[in-house]
């Protein structure tokens, strides 16, 4: 069954355009070209990033975040009860006058220290500023190396100043490392943080979260997969590149420099207009590109050799 639904699964009419088999994508005079099995190292590296990460905060983070005002919270710890802790986690975390009541008499305690307990125990819970500005400071430093990176590797390729070369062959378009790396990596990365929200600060969105990182593992392991990975290494700096100074707002805000993060966060404004609601969407498809191209081809041919173009439709 399974073997069944793999060969389904992987049908060249699915992935390839007509005529091209998986057997024209094999390596060959030097040649690497797009594995599905590449991606399989993204989950061992996926938890170097994570093991890197833990170091990162430790040792560079929470040192960051102490040189610009941000404090280490030290909480009260409350009273073990397991009444209330158990009330606490199936029930509800604010009960009501009558559960107080109700505690307050099996637990032999007074109102007001049921009362005490559950706002101790809410403190508990409540996210602090300092482990905010690391997840945030992780987020940007990522960002920053990953864009930076990008740029080193794609400021000399063909296809990001023109966009027919992004599909100029393909399929068959060879695997570069550079490439390689810059996708493996930033799969690696979304599927560490996808692996470490049970320990990150659980949000109002972790459930936005939670489907955020899977649409972007999942769609460029698509991408890899159909060999997209020129289109593919375009769209994840044009995403990189505004996150940036997403998470660097982020960091300004919980040391409570306000006028730092409203700045960061104009300014990563302009650039998510920019990047991803007039670049990216204006990306033509490549049948678009060519209908262009033949249409500039058509006017140059039945253009008179000499004319200019306020003749070109003249008679002889």
């Amino acid at each position: 069954m399974f073997q069944m639904f793999k060969d389904w699964f992987w049908l060249e009419r699915f992935w390839l355009p007509p005529t091209i088999k998986w057997s024209d994508l094999e390596d060959h005079d030097g040649l690497v070209f797009v594995k599905p099995s590449h991606l399989y190292m993204t989950i061992p590296y996926a938890f170097g990033l994570i093991i890197i990460r833990h170091f990162f905060e430790k040792f560079i983070a929470s040192p960051l975040a102490k040189t610009i005002g941000i404090k280490e919270e030290i909480r009260k710890k409350i009273t073990p009860n397991t009444v209330l802790e158990h009330f606490f986690k199936h029930s509800t975390r604010k009960p009501s006058q009558t559960d107080i009541y109700g505690l307050a008499k099996k637990c032999n305690l007074t109102e007001r220290q049921v009362e005490r307990w559950f706002r101790s125990r809410r403190n508990q819970d409540r996210p602090c500023r300092m482990k905010k500005f690391q997840e945030a400071c992780w987020r940007f430093t990522f960002y920053l190396m990953i864009t930076i990176a990008g740029i080193a590797f794609l400021y000399d390729k063909p296809w990001v100043y023109d966009l027919w070369e992004v599909w100029n062959g393909y399929p068959r378009q060879p695997l570069l490392p550079s490439q390689y790396w810059y996708y493996i990596l930033e799969m690696s990365f979304y599927w560490s943080l996808l692996f470490s929200l049970g320990s990150d600060i659980k949000r109002k969105d972790f459930l936005a979260h939670v489907i955020h990182h899977l649409a972007a593992v999942s769609l460029m392991s698509f991408s890899w997969c159909a060999n997209y990975i020129r289109s593919g290494t375009l769209v994840m700096i044009l995403h990189d590149v505004a996150d940036i100074w997403l998470e660097s707002a982020k960091m300004f805000s919980y040391a409570g420099w306000k006028q730092t993060c409203n700045t960061l966060f104009f300014i990563f404004s302009i650039i998510f207009f920019i990047s991803r609601l007039i670049i990216f969407p204006f990306c033509k498809r490549p049948e678009e590109i060519e209908a262009e191209r033949l249409d500039h081809l058509l006017v140059r041919a039945v253009r008179p050799i000499g004319r200019g173009p306020e003749n070109a439709t003249e008679a002889p």
